[in-house]
């Protein structure tokens, strides 16, 4: 997908991390990474496991929206995004801005800033998103009766506006509706999902 021309500029070569630490949550690391040209890497775990970035890619849109609310946050640099009272661990959130030698951050709990909740959104809707397709094309190997379970949590997060980009579950959707090793009932739903998701897109 071509980026387009606004986003190009004095962002090149730049890349964004979203990093998230909450011990006893599942998962309690997540650290999401994207450049300008739409490729990323979601590495979900435990803490005590190994990391295991996987890569994806992500639509010119969501880029460009991901970019300009950093530009807002003034790519991260000088800033405090934290609230300053005394709430709940809401688990360590970090963002990243990354070009050569450039590196700027920030780190908060909880915040009240509209632009950096908007990008929480999304990175949080991305690792979902990514997560999910991960669990249904497993599921689709090794748990065929697994399969329906997936496809209902992504049917109530689809319904929730809670992913990104949902279009990117339709070639294994598909593939799922039309393959009748799977159980009828998961068939119908994901061809059923499928379908709103084009008409809708």
């Amino acid at each position: 997908t071509s980026i387009p021309p606004q986003a190009s500029g004095s962002h090149d070569g730049a890349t964004i991390t979203f990093r998230k630490i909450f011990k006893t949550s599942y998962p309690e690391f997540v650290e999401l990474k994207v450049n300008q040209s739409g490729e990323g890497s979601l590495d979900a775990r435990q803490l005590d496991e190994d990391h295991n970035p996987q890569s994806f890619t992500i639509g010119a849109p969501v880029v460009q929206t991901i970019f300009d609310l950093t530009e807002k946050l003034h790519d991260f640099q000088g800033i405090d995004l934290e609230v300053h009272r005394r709430l709940a661990n809401l688990g360590e959130k970090t963002f990243h801005y990354q070009k050569g030698s450039e590196a700027h951050e920030v780190t908060f709990n909880y915040t009240i800033d509209a632009s950096a909740n908007q990008l929480l959104g999304l990175f949080d809707g991305l690792t979902r998103q990514e997560s999910e397709l991960a669990d249904l094309k497993r599921t689709m190997r090794y748990d065929h009766l697994g399969v329906n379970d997936v496809l209902i949590q992504m049917e109530a997060d689809y319904n929730s506006k809670l992913l990104p980009e949902p279009e990117r579950f339709l070639p294994t959707l598909d593939q799922l509706a039309g393959d009748e090793k799977f159980i009828d009932i998961a068939r119908q739903r994901a061809r059923t999902l499928s379908g709103r998701i084009q008409t809708s897109h």
